[in-house]
C-alpha cells in the first residue's frame, strides 16, 4: 500500500503530461503513487498519461473538483498536490518521508522558477517569503497534507479560483505549517506569455479582493478574461 500519494489535476496538457510524469517515475519506483486526474481534455493528455500513473481519473472540471476525487481515491495517508508544470527536487521522497512519519501535517515546498530573468528571483524569493509569514501556500508550492488532516477541513473548497488559498486558512486554524527549503521548480510560462509585471499584479489583485470577500467565480472571470 502506498504511503505517499501524489495527485495532478489536468486539462489539456498534452506538451507538458510527458515530462511531467517521466520526472516523477522514480519516486513511483519507490512506491510512491501517481495519480493524474483529468478534467475533461481535448487533445491526447489522457492517452499520453495512462501507462505512466497509478490512477488516471475522470473528473469534471475544476482544479478543486479534480483535486478532491484524487484526494478521495488515494491510497497514501500523505497527499502531495502537483501542478504538471512543476518539478518535485530531488530530495523529494527523503523530504515527504519524514513528513508522513511526523503524523498529521501540512505544508509545502519553496518555489524556484524557471524563467532566466532575474526579476523571476525576486517574484519566487517574494513567494516564499509571503507563504512563511502568512501560513498561506499557492499550488506552485507542491502543497502537501496528511489525508487525515484534510478530510478533517472538508478537503478544497468546491470555488472556481483560490481554492489553495481557502484550504490553507482551515488548515492553519488547525496547525502550522511546514516550510521546506528545498525548492520546486516551477514553469514561468504564465508570466512569459501574459506579460510578467500585468500578471504579478493581476495575481496580487485577485488575492487581495479574495481576502476582501469577492466571489471565487467573479475572480476566475476576471482571471479567465486577463488570459484571452
Amino acid at each position: 500500500m502506498a504511503n505517499i500519494s501524489i495527485i495532478i489535476p489536468c486539462l489539456n496538457e498534452a506538451a507538458e503530461v510527458v515530462a511531467s510524469l517521466q520526472a516523477l517515475q522514480g519516486l513511483r519506483d519507490q512506491g510512491v503513487e501517481l495519480i493524474l486526474v483529468d478534467g475533461g481534455s481535448s487533445d491526447n493528455t489522457v492517452s499520453l498519461a495512462k501507462n505512466s500513473v497509478d490512477q488516471l481519473l475522470d473528473s469534471p472540471v475544476g482544479r478543486a473538483r479534480q483535486m478532491n476525487l484524487g484526494a478521495k481515491q488515494a491510497r497514501g495517508e500523505l497527499l502531495v498536490f502537483l501542478h504538471v508544470d512543476c518539478r518535485l527536487p530531488e530530495d523529494a521522497y527523503q523530504l515527504l518521508t519524514k513528513q508522513l512519519n511526523s503524523g498529521l501535517c501540512w505544508g509545502r515546498f519553496d518555489v524556484s522558477l524557471d524563467g532566466a530573468q532575474a526579476i523571476f528571483r525576486v517574484i519566487e524569493t517574494l513567494m516564499n517569503w509571503r507563504s512563511r509569514i502568512s501560513q498561506i501556500m499557492t499550488g506552485d508550492q507542491a502543497m502537501f497534507v496528511s489525508k487525515t488532516l484534510f478530510e478533517r477541513v472538508g478537503g478544497f473548497a468546491d470555488i472556481a479560483l483560490m481554492e489553495d488559498i481557502s484550504l490553507s486558512q482551515q488548515l492553519k486554524k488547525q496547525q502550522a505549517a511546514v516550510c521546506l527549503n528545498s525548492k520546486v521548480l516551477s514553469s514561468s510560462r504564465r508570466w512569459q506569455q501574459h506579460g510578467i509585471i500585468r500578471t504579478v499584479l493581476l495575481m496580487w489583485q485577485l488575492r487581495l479582493a479574495y481576502f476582501f470577500n469577492a466571489k471565487p467565480s467573479v475572480l476566475a472571470k476576471k482571471y479567465r478574461d486577463s488570459r484571452r
